[in-house]
């Protein structure tokens, strides 16, 4: 028994009935749950019903909230009603670390509901069943399952692994054209009143949460940073471990830290560049197929804490785990190619310059929070000097410690290519 309180079933806010918050409820609960909540949600006709569970099997990998591996039979078969199903829970009553994170969900419920309109802009998995009781963050998504790795889909590709990813700046323009694309019919109008009745944008309340507010930890958590890549500098390109540029790095993180205010004020400034997004397209959420014309194609799964945001989070959220070969040759590219679907798509037409801007000081920001990455490095890996470098097969098996590194790299590599620094002169243009 861990200090969590477990719950077995509680009633969803939006259909009213009485979901499952784990696997052995909803294995409880079998084909008269399912049917209940699929005909709730309507994708399920009256004199139709599921049958029987075929399978079900706890799925372990990533994430907060517990998931499962779900198969199932009706009483009758349609083309739209996918038999292999993934559910993803809010809760994970077994770990309280993972359980904290269950407040990601509520947004992820609604954005599952919404993605069953007809003309939903990007590719999504077919939601059958989505809803969440508000008070205990205790919800349920059941979506069909992505059938990665069989023909005409790729397999899955995980999180920062992208030295063995095929063509990756093909697979990043298929993530970015769709992020462009879900913005853009934000900013049109074409998805109605929906976002702003259910994303609401309450700016005072996201700065004071981004805002890093102790000064002298923060300080301490920049040098121990620094101090990590000093100490283990074969985990890092030799541009990124040089103690020049980490002594600058120090100081300009401090320097940073005490104007992220004003900076935070200055990205949620433009309203052109605030749509609905969704926050951490990497690539291992989502899934990739060649179109007849043999272009490659991409949808989005995992939309925890989707809402309305900078466009560029959403950006960074994409390819900030990319390999930094991909941010110091294509990020113009990638930038334009943003610009160009999210105008296409109807929204405003952005100046590059500025969304580079934009980009630029939303990533410094992101720096401050990644402060915290060599614990969560050291507890995967206790002994860095013993494996090889960054590619070392070790972090293949510590998903954790890969992620951690390698968005740090991928920020400091940007911070010392792009010259942060000079964004917090007091003459720089983003202050007028």
């Amino acid at each position: 028994m861990t200090e969590t309180t477990i719950l077995n079933w509680v009633q969803g806010d939006t259909f009213g009935i009485a979901s499952p918050a784990h696997p052995g409820a909803l294995k409880a609960g079998g084909p008269e749950f399912l049917t209940r909540a699929f005909r709730a949600s309507g994708v399920l006709e009256e004199d139709n019903s599921v049958t029987q569970i075929t399978g079900l099997e706890e799925w372990t990998l990533g994430g907060t909230g517990t998931k499962a591996l779900l198969s199932v039979a009706y009483q009758r078969d349609g083309a739209d009603l996918p038999r292999d199903l993934f559910v993803k829970f809010s809760r994970n009553f077994e770990d309280k670390v993972r359980d904290s994170g269950r407040y990601h969900m509520p947004p992820e419920v609604r954005l599952a509901n919404l993605s069953r309109a007809p003309d939903f802009p990007v590719a999504v998995p077919k939601c059958l069943y989505a809803d969440i009781h508000q008070d205990t963050l205790t919800g349920i998504i059941i979506t069909e399952r992505i059938a990665y790795g069989q023909d005409p889909i790729e397999p899955h590709y995980p999180k920062c692994m992208d030295h063995a990813l095929p063509e990756p700046l093909a697979h990043y323009r298929a993530l970015v054209s769709n992020l462009a694309r879900l913005s853009g019919a934000h900013r049109s109008g074409r998805l109605g009143d929906a976002v702003e009745c259910q994303f609401p944008l309450d700016i005072d309340t996201l700065i004071l949460r981004r805002t890093q507010s102790d000064p002298a930890l923060l300080a301490k958590r920049i040098n121990r940073l620094a101090e990590f890549l000093l100490h283990y500098p074969h985990l890092a390109p030799a541009h990124i471990a040089e103690p020049t540029f980490l002594e600058r790095f120090c100081a300009e993180a401090l320097l940073a830290a005490q104007q992220q205010q004003d900076i935070w004020r200055f990205l949620y400034s433009r309203p052109e560049m605030i749509a609905l997004c969704h926050m951490n397209a990497n690539i291992d959420n989502a899934w990739f197929w060649r179109a007849r014309d043999g272009s490659l194609q991409s949808g989005l799964i995992d939309w925890g804490s989707v809402g309305q945001m900078s466009v560029a989070a959403s950006i960074w959220g994409c390819i900030g785990a990319a390999e930094l070969e991909t941010h110091d040759r294509h990020l113009d590219e990638l930038l334009d190619l943003f610009i160009a679907e999210y105008a296409h798509a109807g929204g405003p037409l952005l100046d590059r310059r500025e969304l580079t801007t934009h980009l630029e000081l939303h990533v410094m920001m992101s720096a401050l929070h990644m402060t915290t990455a060599p614990p969560a490095i050291l507890r995967e890996i206790p002994d860095p000097a013993a494996v090889a470098d960054r590619y070392d097969p070790v972090f293949a098996r510590n998903e954790t410690a890969r992620v951690q590194l390698k968005i740090t790299l991928s920020i400091l590599n940007m911070w010392q290519r792009r010259d942060f620094g000079r964004h917090l002169q007091s003459d720089e243009p983003w202050r007028r």
